[in-house]
């Protein structure tokens, strides 16, 4: 509804400033609900909020803050049909990956709850043995978060988590295009029993984006930052934090090689291959981007991964939807640009008209060298580049001729074969016989190159938020 403003949550109250935007649905093109403007004011209230929290904060048990967590998490399930329905509405996810999101963040609350107890320092021996020491780990303080909407409740939630479940506490920056999700997220904690302050939300719009975060990132309250998002945006963050001389934990975009060995099972490959690269319209920063498959079978298997996309998009109704018209428009300037260089469609038409100009069926490229701009550009649409390979080394040296280097995906029926691809590829991490799709909460996340720093996930996730303080004394 037109009519319904988006609220940011600040020190545990819901305000509304005067000033709005309109986030408008992708699949439909229809305003759903509009959002507040924050500016350099609500950023800094959100601090201070944050900043007088946190002493309280970070010194209750484990045991409260576990609690607090699996109360999240079942609220997480309690409100499934209306979280549900907010991402649907503002970034046209299919129930299908709204339901997935949803599972796997609940899980994802429950696994970290379950690791608070076991952060610990150590009692180091020392060479005088007249002196003492210990080293305990304590959180770094006010964090700053900024989450993105293609994923909005895992990304967003694992952005505020794994700082507050080691004692720090938040400023939660959503993006523009799934606001209500990340209001939701902080409200599902509020509702768990978080105390006021430690979980701040707010967002903007792009013409106050810049200005708001560079008051977050500057202030001397904020200690340290994790973003997610693409790389473009990434190195912004970066060169700014460092000028603040703030540490971050960023993940960042990627352009994912799958490689299809000469004894892969291909019914295996083509189907996981068909999700790594399609899933979500191709808009998951691991999305499947480049599969080098072996020229003994590089017929065979394009004929059944056609048949997988086939299988997936049966109908003509249900060409993937992008975040919005440019998005579209970049993927099919990748793509003919890759065609007026030589590269063949074997599925799908660059050209087709659809219902809306934020649909594009998936389009798959044969034949795609380092002359195109496709070989070497994060698509972040429903497109895949083939390319024959012949020799492990050539699989190696094209899967690491980027500057990305997030996920990637190996197969063979030889699992020596695989564990050598495995080593040889700069990634974060390597999936053999599995999509490059592949995120859980056991599995430390993140990536290498531009790609990004830091790790999410698992107890890397909580040691990211801790730093170590040495104290000796003699006896």
């Amino acid at each position: 509804m037109t009519s319904q403003v988006v609220p940011f949550i600040i020190n545990g109250a819901e305000s509304r400033p005067e000033k709005t935007f309109d986030v408008v649905s992708p699949g439909t093109g229809k305003v759903v609900h509009q959002c507040g403007v924050a500016t350099e004011t609500e950023a800094l209230a959100a601090v201070d909020a944050a900043a007088k929290a946190l002493p309280a904060w970070r010194n209750t048990t484990p045991g409260q803050r576990r609690d607090i967590l699996l109360k999240a998490a079942e609220i997480f399930e309690k409100r499934r049909p209306e979280l549900a329905s907010y991402m649907i509405d503002s970034v046209a996810a299919a129930q299908g990956w709204a339901d997935f999101n949803i599972s796997v963040t609940a899980d994802l609350v429950k696994d970290v709850a379950g690791r608070i107890s076991s952060i610990a320092g150590s009692v180091p021996t020392l060479a005088d043995p007249s002196v003492s020491a210990m080293v305990v780990k304590e959180p770094y303080g006010v964090v700053l978060a900024i989450a993105p909407w293609n994923a909005p409740y895992i990304l967003g939630t694992r952005s505020v988590l794994f700082p507050i479940a080691a004692g720090n506490t938040v400023v939660f920056k959503g993006s523009e295009l799934s606001p209500k999700v990340f209001w939701a997220i902080t409200d599902i904690f509020k509702e768990a029993g978080l105390p006021d302050g430690v979980l701040n939300f707010i967002s903007t719009d792009p013409p106050h984006a810049a200005a708001v975060t560079e008051t977050l990132v500057s202030h001397p309250h904020i200690k340290k930052i994790n973003f997610t998002g693409s790389t473009a945006v990434g190195r912004i963050i970066g060169k700014l934090a460092g000028q603040y001389l703030k540490p971050v934990v960023q993940e960042l975009g990627g352009k994912a090689p799958a490689i299809i060995w000469h004894d892969a099972d291909l019914n295996i490959a083509a189907e996981q291959c068909a999700l790594g690269s399609f899933m979500f319209s191709g808009q998951i920063c691991m999305s499947t981007e480049r599969i080098l498959v072996h020229k003994k079978i590089s017929q065979d298997f394009q004929k059944k991964f056609v048949e997988k996309i086939e299988a997936m998009f049966s109908s003509k109704g249900d060409a993937p939807v992008l975040i919005n018209a440019n998005a579209a428009d970049k993927v099919k300037k990748l793509l003919k640009d890759a065609v007026s260089k030589g590269g063949s469609v074997v599925n799908g038409n660059i050209d087709a008209e659809e219902a809306s100009k934020t649909r594009l069926r998936p389009i798959v490229i044969a034949g795609v060298t380092p002359e195109m701009d496709l070989y070497a550009t994060e698509s972040f649409g429903p497109s895949v580049s083939l390319i024959e390979i012949e020799t492990e080394e050539e699989a190696l040296r094209i899967s690491n001729d980027t500057e990305y280097g997030l996920t990637s995906a190996v197969f063979t029926e030889d699992l020596r074969t695989g564990l050598r691809f495995a080593k040889g590829i700069e990634t974060g991490a390597v999936h053999i016989n599995n999509m490059t799709v592949h995120d859980e909460s056991a599995l430390p996340h993140g990536g290498c190159k531009a790609s990004g720093y830091g790790r999410f996930n698992a107890t890397n996730g909580i040691e990211e938020w801790l730093r170590t303080k040495t104290i000796t004394w003699r006896s």
